[in-house]
């Protein structure tokens, strides 16, 4: 049974690698692969109770006799309800930030972005786009930017091949930037709700190999751009009637916005309450402000006309159940105790964090920076806190997500926005991000020693 769950897991991988081929969608698959390995679990429940959790099993009985009813209850309860908590810890956090973006996107507080970017030198538009990109990934994740700078740049930039140059440089930026800080990407949020790394040292350790491996590429790019690029001037529509937001309530709201993520690891650190709580806060103050900056809108037909985008709307809900399914799957298949094994082997083998990590990097070019990060950090037993082999892991599995564009919930994006061809993107941009990317996991290494 447990090479039963094992290949379940395996085909679910499988499946996602190739979901531009096959169509299949990824969170369904993740879904599906946590179900049926839950369920085929727990079918044979006493043979893994026995031999993970036999002492805990015992103390549960308080005496009674074992039977089939028992170790169902004490794996409902005991078991999986333990990778269902720490699951929705992510799950929630994914959700209450969601929501601020999706508060600050419907009162168009982001509309600051259509004037930084207006600009003829496609060179100046290139490390525009970067930077700004950048500097949002790392406080919110990285689809969400990714789909936003997306939506913002097709909205001056007309031409097809320049569209797939930018949105492959926002790509770059987003990955780059949201492995930088515990709250820019799912992979950082999972290490620091799980209590393995510090949002201070964290972010200490990766920001000087993230920005390589966004600076590198992105320059490489630059050079191989045309002197101007065919862009269109837009203006900021007005906002003095009713029906819109002032322009600085607009600005408060980001302020709180932005701000209030900021502040998410302090009230961590402070209070040690999980980092969802912080999040649901910040979203609590900011609906409250809405609702009063739009208090004249609540019974206008104008109000229930602001939507976000229905490509960020699924892909958020897409992220939200891919996140959840991929650590129940995981979850089932520690339980059988066969990453242990495979652990004992590669130690058997000789195998080193780095060997570790540069795999990781090369698993993630094809297969979700997710999932990849979610196998390599399960199958690590220890728990050190702050531990070298956590930074490489989080930081090549979102490198390595940048060499092709299916090894990104990001990169997917794009090529379903422009159209694109993975054999297009690894040729003109793929094998730069490779570069960078390698670069910075040396310097990583250095600081490390």
């Amino acid at each position: 049974m447990t090479l039963i769950i094992v290949g379940i897991l395996l085909l679910g991988y499988l499946l996602i690698a190739t979901e531009n081929i096959t169509n299949v969608n990824k969170a369904a698959v993740a879904i599906f692969v946590c179900t049926v390995g839950w369920v085929l679990y727990i079918s044979y429940g006493t043979d893994f109770v026995m031999s993970q959790h036999a002492s805990e099993y015992n103390v549960f009985l308080q005496g009674a006799a074992p039977t089939s009813i028992t170790v169902k209850e004490f794996i409902a309860s005991k078991v999986f309800l333990g990778y269902v908590g720490k699951a929705c810890e992510i799950v929630l956090f994914l959700l209450a930030t969601r929501t601020i973006v999706e508060i600050l996107d419907n009162n168009e507080c982001f509309d600051f972005l259509t004037q930084i970017l207006e600009t003829r030198s496609s060179r100046k538009m290139l490390w525009t786009l970067g930077i700004v990109t950048l500097l949002i990934s790392a406080n919110l994740d990285n689809l969400t930017t990714t789909v936003m700078m997306l939506v913002v740049m097709r909205k001056l930039v007309h031409n097809r091949r320049q569209r797939m140059i930018y949105g492959s440089a926002i790509v770059l930026a987003a990955n780059c930037g949201g492995t930088m800080t515990v709250i820019g990407s799912p992979t950082g949020l999972m290490l620091w709700n799980a209590g393995l790394v510090s949002a201070s040292h964290f972010f200490m350790v990766l920001a000087l190999p993230s920005l390589l491996a966004w600076v590198i590429p992105t320059w490489w790019i630059g050079r191989s751009l045309p002197e101007h690029v065919e862009s269109d001037m837009m203006l900021m529509s007005y906002r003095g009637d009713d029906s819109r937001l002032a322009v600085w309530q607009r600005v408060l709201m980001l302020c709180l916005g932005i701000g209030g993520l900021w502040f998410i690891p302090t009230f961590h650190n402070i209070t040690k309450l999980s980092p969802f709580l912080g999040a649901l806060c910040v979203l609590s103050v900011l609906w409250v402000v809405n609702e009063i900056f739009n208090r004249n809108l609540m019974e206008m037909d104008s109000m229930s006309e602001r939507r976000i985008p229905k490509v960020l709307y699924y892909g958020s809900h897409q992220l939200i159940l891919f996140v959840l399914g991929m650590m129940l799957a995981l979850g089932v298949v520690k339980e059988t105790g066969a990453l242990s094994v495979l652990w004992s082997f590669l130690q058997g083998q000789g195998a080193e964090d780095w060997m570790l990590a540069l795999s990781a990097g090369a698993m993630s070019s094809v297969l979700d920076n997710f999932a990849t990060a979610g196998s390599y950090v399960t199958l690590h037993p220890m728990g050190e806190v702050n531990g070298n082999y956590w930074n490489m892991i989080a930081y090549m599995t979102a490198v390595g997500g940048n060499v092709l564009t299916v090894g990104s919930i990001s990169g997917l994006a794009l090529m379903r926005t422009e159209k694109m061809h993975v054999g297009w993107y690894f040729t003109n941009i793929g094998w730069k991000a490779m570069v960078g990317a390698l670069i910075g996991f040396v310097v990583l290494l250095l600081q490390m020693m």
